[in-house]
């Protein structure tokens, strides 16, 4: 948030916010389009181009949703809460680094992404070292867990830890033996591989090939023709935008069972209208989070009624909801709404205190009764329990598996929990 804004908005905070409980008043609502005295200003750096562009719809509609909610129950202390988007691009252009300035130099206390890993290790220590707060809805590199953010770094889909450990023994519990994978050369990739990997192995299988290509490759014939010839009984993606270059090769013109074929969240997206002349009915693909139920995809419809991916939705909202609410602690204790202070509510705002499930209506309202009043709260997120741990990663959650029919659309079929110790 700019400055000026904040100027004296601390020592007002408990003030303002008692005097709303003592009147019983409704609380105001807010319209973030015209939000000019903001208490918290939020920006999103999510992909509207690039090779995840197809994930930036659902995620800014999570952010956007939250917002809409939060400002509709009365903001946070009193005021309401603004939001600037921002494009991230991906890891081949500078787009995100362009985008990272523009929001830290529009004073915003806490930033909604990147979606990708590599993006975010790309601007992190920007983001990061202007002291405002980064929250991923959609990271999961394993090196972000550990990786020096002076505490501002937060996110809320798991590391891949989980997901490897859920496609490995998917994979193998499908009955295949002899593993091949097809990775991305980038922290995303070669986490995922290395965690599928180790569950691959620990479920009795061989991991009998694995060729890496760099982001942006167009021609896969080599690589395929390599796995190919390791004589695989499954094959597995890993992968962004570069899998609707993979498989027509290797479904089309090599003819693999598309049956034994498993994607990742970075390229688990629908291909109707990619594939138009072939299909890869039955294969599968994994996304940390829950799948979207119909109740959460009408309230999403409420900001973007032409949305037909809900992949990290959940996980946007949630982030948008949790930084809300640990800034509202933050003005509750008296403190100035900034990144630092907002990072340090964030944990315990996720865990250990009463229990508010978010995807109920009139959560954020209820949280904030809560927190007014002085009671912890337990925030119990639409893509599910998120409690944050030194690191900033949740300790727990769920990866959604989907299936692919002949219209190369994918539908959620199951969803395994997960606890990362």
């Amino acid at each position: 948030m700019n400055s000026k804004l904040k100027r004296g908005f601390a020592a007002l905070a408990v003030t303002a916010s008692s005097a709303m409980i003592l009147s019983s008043c409704a609380a105001p609502s807010f319209d973030a389009a015209n939000c000019t005295d903001a208490a918290l200003s939020v920006g999103s750096l999510l992909p509207t181009t690039g090779n995840l562009a197809f994930l930036g719809a659902p995620e800014i509609a999570g952010v956007d949703l939250a917002v809409k909610e939060i400002n509709e129950a009365g903001g946070v202390a009193g005021k309401c809460v603004s939001v600037s988007h921002k494009d991230s691009g991906d890891t081949t252009t500078d787009i995100a680094t362009q985008s990272a300035t523009a929001l830290i130099n529009d004073g915003v206390d806490a930033i909604v992404g990147a979606a990708s890993s590599g993006v975010s290790l790309s601007v992190i220590d920007q983001i990061t070292g202007a002291g405002v707060l980064q929250i991923s809805p959609a990271n999961t590199a394993p090196d972000l867990s550990t990786y020096a953010d002076g505490g501002l770094y937060f996110r809320t889909a798991p590391s891949d830890v989980l997901q490897g450990r859920v496609l490995g023994n998917l994979i193998v519990g499908d009955g295949a033996s002899n593993v091949a994978f097809l990775t991305l050369q980038d922290p995303y990739g070669t986490g995922l591989f290395e965690n599928a990997k180790i569950a691959v192995e620990a479920a009795g299988g061989t991991v009998v090939a694995n060729e890496e290509f760099a982001p942006g490759t167009k021609n896969f014939s080599s690589q395929i023709d390599k796995v190919l010839a390791a004589k695989p009984d499954a094959i597995a993606v890993i992968s962004f935008d570069e899998v609707k270059s993979i498989l027509p090769e290797l479904v089309k013109v090599k003819g693999w069972d598309p049956t034994k074929l498993y994607l990742v969240d970075g390229n688990t997206g629908n291909f109707d209208a990619d594939f138009t002349d072939f299909n890869i009915a039955g294969a599968q693909g994994t996304i940390p989070g829950v799948i979207a139920s119909e109740d959460f995809k009408t309230r999403l419809a409420a900001v973007n009624a032409e949305l037909d991916v809900w992949a990290y939705a959940a996980e946007s909202y949630d982030a948008t909801m949790l930084v809300a609410l640990a800034a509202a602690t933050a003005a509750k204790a008296g403190e100035e709404v900034t990144g630092a202070n907002i990072s340090k509510y964030m944990a315990a705002v996720s865990s250990g205190g009463e229990q508010v499930d978010f995807s109920q209506p009139g959560a954020f309202k209820k949280a904030m009764d809560l927190i007014n009043a002085g009671t912890d709260i337990d925030f119990e997120g639409v893509s599910g329990p998120i409690s944050f741990d030194a690191n900033g990663d949740p300790t727990e959650a769920y990866v959604g598996i989907y299936l692919y029919d002949d219209k190369n659309i994918n539908t959620g079929v199951d969803v395994e929990y997960g606890k990362l110790d």
